[in-house]
């Protein structure tokens, strides 16, 4: 397949954009834990929210691979699209969530407990490294840097989709937990 030419100039702008996006969502999710407000609604429907959500994405993701192991570019787009536009959805429950509401810890005891853990530590490790590393392979397909998204994918891709799923994950075996 014939792609047009790579728009460098769009690559590099997009690219400082990404640096800058994931370091502001990086601050403001360390911030969250320690500022709370009060809007006077209660949220605490959005860990619901935030699984579907997830699960969305995990489904994009999933139909994205799909799609481009039959050559099919328009839909692998229209796929990634979708699920960054789900993830940023994700992103804004999730915030306003944690900026609100009170944290839930896990109430369990057991082996349950350190898999859960396990889940969620390396849920929020990866997810916070990956983002940028998601947000610069978008750039360089969305820029038609065909080789470097490529690349990029092979190594970005299984990471992204073990964020997507295991938040789900973690919802479900927090969810006994929600007061």
């Amino acid at each position: 397949m014939k792609y047009p030419e790579p728009n460098l100039i769009l690559a590099s702008r997009l690219s400082k954009i990404s640096y800058v996006l994931s370091a502001v969502v990086l601050l403001v999710v360390v911030l969250m834990r320690k500022i709370k407000f009060d809007l006077g609604v209660d949220f605490s429907f959005l860990p619901a929210v935030n699984a579907v959500l997830n699960s969305i994405v995990s489904a994009f993701l999933l139909f994205a691979f799909y799609s481009i192991i039959r050559k099919d570019i328009r839909q692998h787009r229209l796929a990634i699209f979708a699920a960054m536009f789900f993830s940023a959805l994700f992103l804004v429950c999730y915030v306003l969530y944690h900026i609100t509401t009170v944290e839930t810890s896990y109430c369990f005891d057991g082996p349950g407990k350190y898999i859960y853990y396990f889940f969620l530590i390396t849920h929020i490790v990866l997810a916070g490294i990956s983002l940028p590393f998601i947000l610069l392979t978008f750039t360089k397909g969305f820029t038609y840097q065909v080789e470097a998204h490529r690349k990029m994918a092979k190594w970005v891709f299984p990471v992204w989709l073990y964020v997507a799923v295991t938040g789900p994950i973690c919802f479900l075996m927090l969810q006994p937990c929600y007061v």
